[in-house]
């Protein structure tokens, strides 16, 4: 596989990851299992694929699967899905918010 599917497959990973621990740890915004996974995968993959072209040295190489790219991957894909999660848990609780008025 190339080294541009195995880095959104450890964004998607780790995006769920994030969002799933966001969503546990703030009652108040969390979506639900199926919510923190799709918003935390979302924002992984979209949060990851900015990263690597801030980051260019993240891409790894050809071919070969670099320990601290895939790494970085996940870091940066799992940071970006929790904030994914926070902000649409936010969003969420003000329209339910404004529908309660």
């Amino acid at each position: 596989m190339s080294a541009t599917i195995i880095n959104l497959i450890i964004q998607l990973v780790a995006g769920a990851v994030g969002g799933n621990a966001v969503g546990a740890g703030l009652k108040d915004l969390n979506l639900g299992p199926l919510g923190n996974t799709i918003a935390g995968a979302l924002g992984g993959a979209g949060g990851g694929q900015i990263l690597t072209a801030l980051l260019p040295m993240l891409a790894g190489t050809a071919g070969n699967v670099d320990i601290g790219a895939a790494l970085g991957q996940a870091v940066g894909g799992g940071v970006a899905g929790a904030i994914v999660t926070v902000v649409v848990g936010l969003i969420k609780n003000m329209m339910a918010g404004q529908q309660a008025r």
